[in-house]
């Protein structure tokens, strides 16, 4: 199967504007992303899709970068744009603001594909603040591990234990976290982004919802690795830090 892998970068931040072109460690975000992603064993290309010049200018010293709409309303309709004017099976969808993360985990995700129209990441919630943070969305997975509804509430609801502190409900169940990368058959995909936005979709503001309710199905694997993302100027000196340390 040729699989790509696709990383969406827009320079509009609200909270860090210019962000892929932040330097870590002298080198832009974008390219630590690029360079991981080139390590996992199941892309056969990786390409940075941005609506921007400037990022195009850096990211083509490196990678392929392609220019998309600026009008996209979800990382889906950016990486479609993309798809539909390549030759590949399907497609790896990774987030632009994660200069650690592990190859495995891409080709874990590649993996699924091979019996799933679409897939994703989970990995166990250990830290309360997790577990009650609405900014970390949550998925609970059938016994086949495909998706069965994500939601920024923590779900499942332990009726038993609802009492206790956070900490010993934590404890009592095994809580998945949802991490942002997702892969996509190419059919699958550019099925996916002509349907309408979902109402669950919009009540969530998550847009993989829009793919449950329409009947495509969602394979998770979970895997040891908790994602490490760049979201304000101050993170620069926390994954410069973790850098330093693994070297």
């Amino acid at each position: 199967m040729n699989i790509i892998g696709i990383i969406p970068a827009r320079y509009a931040s609200t909270r860090f504007p210019g962000k892929p072109l932040a330097l870590i460690a002298g080198k832009p975000l974008i390219q630590h992303v690029v360079e991981q992603c080139q390590k996992a064993k199941s892309l056969s290309e990786v390409i940075v899709a941005t609506d921007d010049t400037r990022i195009f200018e850096v990211a083509q010293d490196f990678c392929r970068v392609e220019m998309t709409s600026p009008d996209h309303p979800s990382g889906s309709d950016r990486i479609a744009e993309i798809v539909e004017r390549n030759s590949c099976d399907a497609v790896v969808n990774i987030q632009g603001d994660e200069p650690l993360i592990d190859p495995s985990v891409i080709d874990a995700v590649a993996g699924a594909l091979g019996q799933s129209e679409m897939s994703t990441a989970a990995t166990l919630i250990t830290h309360v603040g997790e577990y009650e943070n609405a900014n970390v969305v949550k998925v609970v997975i059938n016994a086949a591990r495909q998706a069965l509804y994500f939601s920024r509430r923590t779900i499942p609801y332990l009726r038993d234990a609802a009492s206790r502190p956070a900490a010993e409900q934590l404890a009592a169940f095994p809580f998945l976290k949802h991490l942002g990368i997702y892969g996509y058959r190419r059919e699958a995909l550019l099925r996916l982004v002509k349907f309408p936005p979902s109402l669950l979709e919009q009540a969530e503001k998550l847009e993989q919802l829009r793919a449950l309710e329409n009947g495509i199905a969602i394979a998770v694997v979970t895997v040891n690795y908790d994602s490490i993302g760049v979201d304000m100027p101050e993170d620069v000196g926390r994954v410069e830090k973790i850098l330093k340390n693994h070297q």
